[in-house]
């Protein structure tokens, strides 16, 4: 039994705006599962879900987003530095500003926000991105990388690949797709997270089980006042959020 990180959920005032900005920012499209939710995945006969891609579920909510920085964020990839200042002024012109989260000026990366102010990282040219496609990474700050590394590897089917006391990377067994990388980071939660991981079992796999699984692992029951759904929420030891969806297909 094993599960597997499918999309990165973003809530959102206004769904279709920032699905629209992603869609952009990435060169996917958009699709929709229902009333409130914008879907952003890669075209070209993309199948839902396949490793080669974390996509991303934009689902709207009443509540706007507060200051505080998110937990979770994502790097994108680059080829060259030409490749890099191209896409920071493509996105601003998408709607993406500036953002200070404490990065200094001499950083080689450039951190923006959406049109909703979630921040996200574009990446200088590194050699291990150059086979992610557009999402580098999906980056979780937190106090211990290495108990995270303990928690996610036994929680996914995702293969460890570093562990130290200020990191933790994980990617695809099948060595695609971005990564999931797990960053020693002052502070912690303080208000719920705006941005957090969706997970989905095996075909055949019970969703139940692997509910118990990781609560034995050290997950807790979350309510956000979600209701009967047929999706679970939990967080992981440290406290971020994270669901598990119930088999379905798109």
């Amino acid at each position: 039994m094993a599960l597997r990180p499918v999309q990165v959920n973003i809530k959102a005032l206004d769904h279709s705006a920032v699905g629209r900005f992603w869609a952009e920012a990435l060169g996917w499209g958009l699709s929709s599962e229902g009333p409130g939710v914008t879907n952003v995945e890669p075209g070209g006969g993309f199948v839902w879900p396949d490793p080669v891609a974390v996509c991303i579920d934009v689902v709207a909510v009443p509540e706007p987003r507060t200051t505080t920085k998110n937990r979770v964020h994502l790097d994108l990839a680059t080829t060259s530095a030409a490749h890099q200042a191209e896409l920071v002024a493509r996105l601003k012109a998408l709607g993406a500003t500036p953002a200070d989260v404490g990065q200094g000026q001499n950083v080689p990366w450039t951190v923006l926000a959406d049109p909703e102010g979630n921040e996200f990282c574009v990446l200088e040219p590194r050699e291990i991105y150059r086979d992610t496609g557009p999402i580098a990474a999906v980056v979780v700050d937190c106090a211990d990388p290495r108990a995270m590394a303990r928690f996610w590897d036994e929680a996914l089917d995702w293969t460890l690949h570093e562990v130290a006391d200020d990191r933790a990377v994980l990617r695809s067994a099948e060595g695609v797709g971005p990564y999931l990388e797990f960053l020693r980071t002052p502070g912690g939660q303080t208000v719920p997270d705006r941005v957090h991981l969706d997970l989905l079992p095996y075909p055949g796999d019970d969703k139940a089980a692997e509910v118990a699984r990781l609560r034995a692992l050290g997950a807790t029951d979350l309510d956000l006042g979600q209701g009967d759904v047929p999706w679970t929420c939990l967080a992981d030891p440290e406290g971020h959020e994270f669901c598990v969806l119930a088999p379905a297909k798109r």
